[in-house]
């Protein structure tokens, strides 16, 4: 397994069904690389899909949030870099940021708030022993890396003055 030091990433493709009318990826298929991006990291804390079917625990997705912060099109190379911002008994907080090709910002930036479940109910339940180890791992690797520069924000209007 790799040091958790070392931010997990997930690499893909944006494909032409994701792109919308102005030849952008759509808003929707954001949601769906980070989704792919935190399936890499439910393998990685010692859940892949083996464990998850033999112990019945999964990983729900309670809250999202995406920052889009730039356009990318059809084609382009896209890397999303996760790290574990928080966690507890049960819960995980990631945060996620979307690169692509040389363009050294972020072009999209997101948090989750991961819930691990006993799927025979289902109903949540503690990590196990053996995960709630790793999940610490990233999540005391990860606190030594500088603020996540997207993480946090809330959504609204400003009152007029």
């Amino acid at each position: 397994m790799p040091q958790p030091a070392v931010l997990p990433s997930y690499q893909d493709t944006v494909r032409a069904e994701w792109v919308d009318y102005n030849g952008h990826l759509r808003d929707a298929f954001y949601m769906l690389i980070f989704s792919f991006a935190t399936d890499v990291l439910i393998d990685l804390i010692g859940l892949p899909d083996a464990v998850r079917t033999a112990r019945r625990r999964s990983i729900y997705t309670l809250e999202a949030h995406l920052n889009y912060l730039h356009e990318i099109k059809e084609g382009a190379q896209v890397r999303v870099d996760m790290r574990v911002l928080g966690h507890d008994a049960k819960r995980l907080h990631l945060y996620l940021e979307m690169f692509s090709g040389h363009h050294g910002e972020p072009v999209a930036a997101g948090e989750q708030m991961l819930l691990h479940v006993d799927t025979s109910g289902p109903r949540a339940v503690a990590f196990d022993h053996d995960v709630a180890a790793r999940v610490r791992e990233f999540a005391d690797a990860h606190a030594a890396l500088p603020p996540a520069r997207f993480a946090g924000r809330v959504i609204g209007l400003r009152a007029a003055t």
